[in-house]
């Protein structure tokens, strides 16, 4: 991360991006818009049903994350999204796979809930936040295990198995 900059680098472009989008049409059409880049998740790392050690707490959409070690020190994040009409959380998903997979986990795991507000405003509902900060939560819970693993010497059995 860069000095003044609160989130790792890809993730600030991709702020900034939705950012300039000007009108809070705009922006939210921009978060549409990326929503609709969600994927699966691989069946290579997760069938369902999904395990319960992997859900994201409090989340309106049953969110499920999953994390895969890629062999250099970073992980790659996962998410299964089970509300057809989750659309923050889909959203939500592909920005943090996007940005902070192979990131560094220092990095990611200092990530800040304050990440939802910046990206979906101040007008979400009380349950909406809560579930999107949920996420944030989860992914940089993940990073700070998988950051004190690597200081251990090695990220050793699968990051998959890590949940919250």
């Amino acid at each position: 991360m860069s000095e003044g900059d609160r989130y790792p680098a890809k993730l600030s472009k991709l702020l900034r991006r939705i950012s300039a989008a000007g009108t809070r049409a705009e922006r939210i059409q921009t978060l549409i818009d990326l929503s609709k880049q969600y994927r699966e998740v691989p069946q290579r790392i997760a069938t369902r049903p999904y395990s319960k050690d992997h859900e994201v707490p409090g989340c309106e959409s049953k969110v499920y994350m999953f994390t895969e070690d890629k062999g250099d020190g970073t992980l790659e994040f996962h998410f299964a999204v089970e509300n057809p009409h989750g659309i923050s959380a889909r959203a939500l998903a592909v920005i943090l796979a996007g940005t902070l997979s192979g990131a560094p986990l220092a990095e990611v795991a200092a990530v800040s809930t304050d990440l939802v507000y910046d990206l979906f405003g101040q007008d979400l509902s009380m349950g909406k936040s809560m579930g999107l900060q949920g996420m944030v939560q989860m992914v940089a819970r993940a990073a700070q295990r998988g950051a004190g693993a690597v200081a251990d010497g090695g990220l050793g059995q699968s990051a998959r198995s890590m949940s919250s």
